[in-house]
């Protein structure tokens, strides 16, 4: 028997796939929003037949969201980006659609909204536009529906994300590496996040904002390390002052995937790990104990020399 229905907005990243995984198992039957069901069928294979729908649609048509949302009980909004695109600016996807979802939300009477934010943005709001949308964000949602949870992660890993594996890949080309900013992180694996939100919605847990962090606080250049390690390399870390820092950063924009931004450049000087101001879901019982350096070593293997041949 079906518990609830849960639609996704953002369902095919790394933190959906495990979350698709994880509740379909529960009897929760979800409905996964994406921009591209052709490149999301692999979905199909996280769930139990019957247990998934994968639909393909606008996500800035109101109409279609509220025939998208009406039906289900529980609304989980993942969507964010890194940096800015011609069609996709942080005030859109931030702050306008997280809006119009909670408001859809509260006029259809949808049991919980789950809406994933950032960590720190509160404090480094003045100076990036990035903290600054998602701080709105987070206001917003409050303000239009109060069943809504905001979800502050730190850094969210896997051997799916665009944050180990990037550097990964850059690790493995360079053996002298800039260090632009030395912040500290709560790396938080996505398998320990995505548990969390399961456990939001099998224990009803509304009206809420949770920082969710992994078990250690690490330096950015403690992680460089520990991914340099994994794939049995040694590095030179070089501190970069900031004005070189920031033409390299304007430089890379012009790329169509940034190796950093302006924006990402001064969102490095705030430190990302708990606040103080809020609950961690260690105060709701739920746990997040996966290591950094255990967790990386499993898949870092890919970039080495021998491949998977290096596997212990």
């Amino acid at each position: 028997m079906i518990k609830k229905k849960v639609i996704i907005f953002g369902a095919s990243g790394q933190i959906g796939r495990n979350i698709i995984r994880k509740i379909t198992l529960q009897n929760y039957k979800v409905t996964a929003v994406t921009r591209n069901a052709h490149k999301s069928i692999f979905l199909k294979t996280q769930a139990p037949l019957g247990y998934l729908d994968i639909v393909e649609e606008n996500i800035f048509d109101q109409k279609i969201l509220e025939k998208l949302i009406e039906p289900h009980d529980v609304c989980i909004n993942l969507i964010g980006i890194l940096y800015e695109k011609k069609n996709n600016s942080f005030k859109n996807i931030h702050v306008n659609f997280p809006a119009m979802i909670s408001k859809i939300c509260k006029n259809y009477n949808i049991d919980q909204f789950i809406h994933l934010s950032a960590l720190g943005v509160e404090n480094a709001k003045n100076d990036s536009k990035y903290a600054q949308s998602k701080f709105e964000g987070e206001n917003i949602v409050f303000q239009n529906f109060e069943n809504s949870t905001v979800l502050k992660p730190s850094i969210v890993y896997s051997q799916d994300d665009n944050f180990t594996t990037r550097f990964l890949s850059l690790l493995s080309l360079f053996p002298v590496f800039p260090l632009f900013e030395n912040p500290k992180f709560s790396p938080i694996h996505c398998k320990d996040l995505s548990e969390i939100i399961v456990g939001l919605i099998e224990k009803n847990i509304c009206s809420e904002t949770i920082e969710c962090i992994g078990p250690q606080t690490l330096y950015f250049k403690e992680i460089l390390k520990i991914l340099s390690k994994s794939i049995n390399k040694k590095h030179f870390f070089i501190s970069v002052p900031t004005p070189i820092a920031k033409i390299f950063a304007k430089t890379s924009e012009i790329l169509p995937t940034p190796l950093i931004t302006l924006d990402q450049l001064r969102l490095l000087k705030y430190n990302n790990i708990a606040t103080g101001n809020f609950k961690t879901q260690n105060d709701y019982g739920f746990k997040a104990d996966l290591k950094f350096e255990n967790e990386v070593k499993k898949y870092s293997y890919m970039w080495t020399e021998r491949g998977e041949y290096s596997r212990e």
